[in-house]
């Protein structure tokens, strides 16, 4: 039996070894033989498909669209698909109407069955479970190397240590997927994975220092191995000195990090209630003398925001001297505090944006509060084209930074690459993806 697992692309897609497939893979009966197809590397034409007895895809929804055609042009092929991920999570119905079986919620305990029911031709419509799984004693996601042969993709390899998060932002999805209650892989299985793994490590987890006992037990795992790592944390963690000393022994050399916003009252009313604007400054003084880079992110869009909004936001990105900095509209994503609530304002513009032919060209997906939609748009296109002008980069580059290994020697390239991407993508509106 081929199972064919399918990574769907759209223009946000980037060069990284998808998890999920890894995790799919690891849970596949011995008996079927598995292959991957990366949508952004090999555009699938719809007319000649890569041959399979099963598919699997994994959606998100800015990938919604693309990965239901393929899916249809597999069905019309009397192929069956079986659907899942966060998006098909919060829209099961809408799934179901583009596959033969519908996964809601995460792979583990589900999928293995589900390839079993199809083997034996009684694939179910909806296979879904009634609580989240425990993260122990669970299989190490497939290092395969025939999964991912391309060479265009980064080398890093990406790891999981826990799921789910205690906050409740309302903009934010996490919960939708992995809910609030934190489940945690035993540090001792996530220090053997890496010890398998090369020495550039991404880590998938939405905030890898989320409690001090599980920062100093993972950390000091991680430690002796001599890795070198990205990943995401939340502002919660980072203002305590002796966690920034965890990261930097452990190897950590860059952290995506959601500022946001620079407005209390925005935060609030987020409910993003770990985020403080007056110690941001403080937060990445402390990382850069630790030689961690910083990837911030911020959202423009709140109810809270006006059309001044987007040059303190820059202003701010640059006395901080970020090694790079994400400006995102605000999304309204399916099963999020923030779509229901739009929802009953009637203020969503689009409300399945997702399914739309070209969705980034209509964003933002909402009606603002605090200025026209044209003016949020724009704003957020200027934000991108000052923060990766020429002169910004320049006055942001620490060229002597000790210990600052994404500083020193990857700042440049990184922001020659961001200015290219805003002037040809953001500013121009050119689509690199066209597979769709």
């Amino acid at each position: 039996m081929l199972i064919r697992l399918i990574t769907p692309a759209n223009e946000d897609s980037a060069f990284v070894r998808s998890l999920a497939v890894c995790v799919l893979a690891a849970h596949t009966p011995r008996f079927a033989r598995v292959e991957h197809t990366d949508d952004l590397l090999h555009p699938i034409p719809l007319d000649r498909l890569p041959p399979a007895d099963l598919v699997g895809i994994s959606v998100f929804s800015k990938t919604a669209r693309r990965a239901y055609a393929i899916a249809d042009a597999y069905r019309a092929a009397r192929i069956p698909v079986v659907l899942g991920g966060i998006h098909v999570t919060a829209c099961p119905s809408e799934g179901a109407a583009h596959a033969d079986a519908v996964v809601v919620g995460e792979a583990e305990g589900l999928w293995h069955q589900v390839v079993l029911d199809a083997m034996s031709g009684r694939l179910q419509p909806l296979y879904r479970r009634d609580r989240f799984p425990s993260l122990e004693r669970q299989p190490f996601p497939s290092r395969d190397r025939s999964l991912f042969p391309s060479r265009r993709y980064i080398p890093m390899d990406v790891v999981q240590s826990m799921r789910g998060c205690p906050f409740q932002c309302e903009f934010c999805s996490v919960n939708v997927q992995a809910g609030s209650e934190l489940r945690l892989r035993p540090a001792r299985d996530v220090a053997e994975e890496l010890e398998r793994l090369g020495r550039f490590v991404m880590f998938a987890d939405d905030n890898i220092i989320v409690t001090p006992g599980r920062a100093r037990e993972l950390l000091g795992e991680i430690a002796p191995l001599r890795k070198r790592w990205i990943g995401q944390a939340s502002l919660a963690g980072l203002d305590r000195p002796e966690n920034v000393e965890l990261l930097r022994r452990s190897g950590c050399i860059g952290l995506f990090i959601g500022f946001e916003t620079l407005s209390e009252t925005s935060l609030r009313a987020q409910r993003k209630f770990q985020n403080h604007p007056s110690r941001y400054l403080d937060t990445v003084a402390r990382l850069h003398d630790a030689g961690i880079a910083i990837w911030g992110s911020f959202v423009f869009g709140f109810d809270g925001d006006d059309p001044s909004v987007f040059d303190r936001t820059v202003a701010f990105a640059r006395e901080a001297r970020l090694t790079m900095a994400m400006f995102t509209l605000l999304t309204p994503y399916p099963g999020t505090l923030l779509y229901a609530r739009l929802q009953r304002e009637g203020r969503l513009s689009s409300p399945a944006w997702w399914l739309e032919t070209d969705h980034d060209r209509l964003f933002p997906a909402f009606e603002p509060k605090g200025m026209t939609r044209t003016q949020l748009r724009e704003g957020w296109m200027k934000a991108w084209h000052d923060f990766y002008g020429a002169r910004s980069i320049l006055s942001r580059w620490r060229p002597r930074v000790r210990n600052g290994l994404l500083e020193s020697l990857a700042f440049l390239p990184l922001n020659a690459f961001m200015h290219r991407l805003t002037e040809e993508k953001i500013v121009a509106g050119h689509r690199f993806f066209v597979g769709r």
